[in-house]
């Protein structure tokens, strides 16, 4: 099984940091498209990846098509508060990807209109414009390892013990 995370165009160091922490605790690959609002040594997202960063694994694209180009056999879902599908009503493949957008702008509404029957949205009280970035890829992430039996995860705490 192979969980993949695409960030098209993310602007905000924290966010990148966080969701590559969030990769690194359940073995997901990370996918950046450039450009990129921040430079990788960027302290903001070292700092939110913690000393996580060795235990990414980091893809970086030019663009979304050559991305998508090179997985072409492969499902994408696009994360989007204009999908018409919510997150949890797919039965997840074992392997594919998940399209997140900037966090200004989401992704791309043309790309949304050719992937139609391919957009999940995460519900929300509709006042409200989105979600963090870092908090959606957290939510659909483990929507899909929930699915997958939360496979090679560890299921058990470690509760000390007073002697």
């Amino acid at each position: 099984m192979k969980l993949n995370i695409v960030l098209v165009e993310p602007e905000i160091p924290q966010n990148t940091g966080n969701i590559a922490r969030t990769c690194a605790a359940v073995g997901a690959v990370l996918h950046l498209v450039e450009p990129l609002g921040f430079s990788v040594s960027d302290k903001y997202l070292k700092r939110a990846g913690l000393d996580y960063w060795s235990s990414v694994e980091i893809h970086y694209h030019k663009n979304f098509d050559s991305l998508r180009k090179q997985y072409a056999d492969l499902p994408f879902y696009y994360v989007s508060t204009k999908g018409s599908i919510a997150y949890s009503d797919i039965t997840y493949p074992d392997e594919c990807f998940f399209v997140f957008g900037k966090e200004t702008k989401g992704l791309p509404e043309e790309l949304l209109i050719e992937n139609y029957n391919s957009c999940i949205r995460i519900p929300m009280r509709p006042a409200i414009r989105s979600l963090n970035l870092s908090n959606s890829v957290a939510i659909v992430t483990y929507e899909f390892l929930r699915q997958k039996n939360f496979y090679s995860l560890e299921l058990q705490g470690h509760i000390p013990t007073k002697n």
